[in-house]
């Protein structure tokens, strides 16, 4: 299935139905007085996430959707009947925004969350609700109202704890099929990812995250430059941000740190939050370096990176390697730990919060 992370379509709430002006006439029965029903009112458009959906797809091919319309009133007390409701199912993740406001309408990250859309006309009044004493035998009745329009775009941010960050050919694809029973495309040639893939990582039996791996990046990513650009709203929701970072490139004279710091600054442009996030820097691809060899290569590109990216995180540094699996499970358990305890801070922040209110 072709992963679609964005969209825009068009929803219409269905009309309420129109109240009707009706009077009782039934043999024998004199001045029966009126009794014309209400409308019904009209179909809303209400939108579900779905944990079984991961992509936008369906929303690429069908533009629009209308709600079935409130029926009218009719005589003998009879009341219009509801118009359908129409459900839209749409990925755990997506972010729904006005399209002409700009404004965000709602963020489904809950499965089962509901949220409507597009609210159906109200239906209506018959002139049975307009008899009084002194007006016995009313002559009016009201006209359903209009249901809601709107132009929406959606967005689909993946839901996971770990994104991955690097060059094309950093290893991300690999790391993933490691670590997960995750299988995206691993090739020798560069953006061989063409869009996310998720992973869930069981470090044991009861234990799990979920790692997000996104299109390689490149300097002036935020500009529109290679792939990656379209994906960087995926890593948003993540807790921590692994770099990973090729060792032992195939071009020798390729500038990796430099390459690879120029990316963090793509963070920065596109988002201070994004840029903000716990970050990792994780030197791969070490079974390319001969073991003699290992300890110098590490602290020269250590020590340089350190001179250029002040902002990473290096109190904890991982060498591996994805291909073969080497320092893979250590990395696993530290960041199921972190996720653990930075879950647990925020439970007990938000308790003491509601206890302070």
């Amino acid at each position: 299935m072709k992963f679609i992370d964005e969209a825009k379509i068009e929803v219409i709430a269905g009309n309420g139905g129109n109240g009707c002006m009706s009077f009782r006439r039934e043999k024998f029965i004199e001045k029966g007085g009126p009794d014309g029903g209400d409308g019904g009112r009209g179909g809303s458009i209400i939108m579900i996430a779905d944990n079984n959906i991961n992509t936008l797809v369906d929303y690429r091919f069908v533009k629009k959707y209308t709600a079935k319309n409130g029926e009218h009133g009719r005589g003998a007390d009879c009341y219009g009947h509801k118009g359908d409701d129409v459900y839209l199912k749409v990925p755990v993740g997506t972010t729904i925004f006005d399209e002409e406001t700009g404004l965000i309408i709602a963020d489904l990250d809950t499965n089962g969350q509901e949220i409507i859309i597009a609210k159906g006309g109200k239906g209506g009044l018959g002139n049975l609700h307009f008899k009084s004493s002194t007006n016995r035998a009313p002559r009016q009745a009201t006209k359903g109202e209009a249901g809601e329009m709107r132009k929406l775009r959606l967005e689909l941010k993946v839901m996971a704890d770990i994104g991955l960050l690097g060059l094309p050919n950093a290893g991300k694809s690999t790391f993933i099929r490691a670590v997960s029973a995750a299988k995206p495309k691993v090739a020798d040639y560069p953006f061989t990812t063409l869009h996310p893939n998720l992973g869930v990582v069981r470090v044991d039996s009861e234990r799990s995250f979920v790692i997000a791996d996104i299109p390689g990046l490149i300097e002036g990513a935020a500009e529109g430059q290679g792939l990656g650009h379209k994906f960087l709203k995926h890593l948003q929701r993540t807790k921590v941000l692994l770099h990973l970072v090729d060792i032992a490139p195939l071009d020798e004279d390729f500038d990796v740190v430099g390459s690879s710091v120029a990316i963090t600054q793509e963070l920065a442009k596109y988002s201070e939050e994004l840029y903000n996030k716990p970050r990792y820097l994780v030197i791969n691809k070490i079974d390319l370096v001969l073991p003699e060899e290992r300890e110098e290569i590490i602290k020269e590109f250590i020590d340089e990176f350190k001179r250029h990216d002040t902002n990473t995180n290096f109190d904890k540094i991982f060498i591996i390697s994805g291909a073969t699996g080497e320092n893979c499970q250590e990395l696993c358990y530290y960041l199921m730990n972190h996720i653990q305890e930075k879950t647990a801070n925020q439970v007990e922040n938000k308790a003491i919060s509601s206890i302070v209110d």
